[in-house]
């Protein structure tokens, strides 16, 4: 056992969650913006996005409810808050810019909710947990990116609202790998489960719809 897993189970962290009866599946922020490394992309984003393709046709599948999030600000900016200020580039993200849409590959269907955001929490200011009480929803499949971005605030603010929030390693991207693995880490030892594409196949087949 590494030095640093040692240090968290002697503390207690890192229990597994598991899956709860009623999940929904989030994407966040797969935009084409993210998808270009001269933008805001690059790392292991593109092979998350052909990963999060299997996740979302086995989802629809299953028919499990569906989320997508982008980074929209008005044209005029007057939403832009420290968000922005820390990384003025996201005021770009306007609903007429095609970098701010869903990429191509993970495009939306009839049904399917699209939840614009202005910061970095998926939860903030939007209509996300009206979307999740309504339908009833125990536990969130977390896919998007990036991981030490959106995803990881997203997740916490999951937590913290006493979802069940289950990252799926591989459909997650950041564009450094440091920040990746640093990330996963930290989220499975004090906020989430973080498994794989199999884990999730796995628990839709047992689910009764």
């Amino acid at each position: 056992m590494n030095t640093d897993l040692e240090i968290y189970r002697k503390q207690g962290l890192g229990k597994s969650l598991g899956f709860g009866k009623k999940p929904a599946l989030i994407i966040i922020d797969f935009v084409n913006g993210f998808n270009d490394p001269s933008i805001f992309g690059g790392g292991n984003i593109p092979s998350a996005i052909k990963k999060t393709k299997d996740l979302l046709s086995l989802c629809r599948n299953n028919k499990i409810p569906i989320a997508f999030t982008r980074i929209i600000y008005s044209e005029n900016q007057s939403d832009a808050g420290i968000f922005a200020k820390k990384a003025p580039k996201l005021k770009t993200l306007t609903l007429s810019n095609p970098l701010s849409q869903i990429v191509p590959e993970l495009r939306p269907i009839e049904g399917e909710q699209i939840i614009d955001k202005t910061d970095a929490s998926a939860f903030h200011s939007t209509g996300l947990i009206k979307w999740l009480i309504f339908n009833n929803i125990d536990t969130l499949i977390i896919s998007g990116c990036t991981t030490s971005g959106c995803v990881r605030a997203t997740t916490v603010d999951a937590c913290a609202y006493n979802y069940i929030p289950i990252v799926v390693s591989d459909c997650v991207g950041d564009r450094a790998i440091g920040p990746h693995n640093s990330s996963l880490f930290d989220l499975e030892q004090k906020y989430s489960d973080v498994v794989n594409l199999i884990d999730v196949r796995k628990y839709l087949s047992g689910l009764v719809n």
